[in-house]
């Protein structure tokens, strides 16, 4: 048990500016190409790959709808964010409905 403590903290160590990476949008592929056997840096960037095409998502729906792309990106930027903070903390987020779709992904 002491074991997996340890190497968990020495994933997070080792991750945390990966980790950090994975929310800035487009940049969300480089961990989950170069670091995913860091199971910290993958859920992070599994999650900012969420938001990513969420941000895309966004974008191509305002093409129809204008008034969609402010508020969108300031609620995916907020979570990016927020995944950020946590990401530096050392913290597993799993950002709400966001990180449920974010497990369903295998690389």
């Amino acid at each position: 048990m002491k074991k997996s403590k340890l190497s968990h903290k020495q994933e997070v160590l080792e991750g945390k500016i990966f980790a950090v990476m994975g929310y800035l949008w487009i940049f969300c592929i480089l961990p989950l190409v170069f670091k995913k056997d860091n199971r910290f840096v993958l859920m992070h960037s599994k999650q900012g790959l969420v938001i990513f095409i969420g941000v895309v998502f966004i974008f191509v729906l305002s093409i129809l709808f204008e008034w969609v792309l402010r508020p969108g990106l300031f609620l995916f930027g907020i979570l990016s964010l927020w995944g950020i903070v946590e990401s530096l903390r050392g913290n597993d987020l799993q950002i709400p409905f966001i990180g449920e779709i974010a497990e369903k992904i295998t690389l």
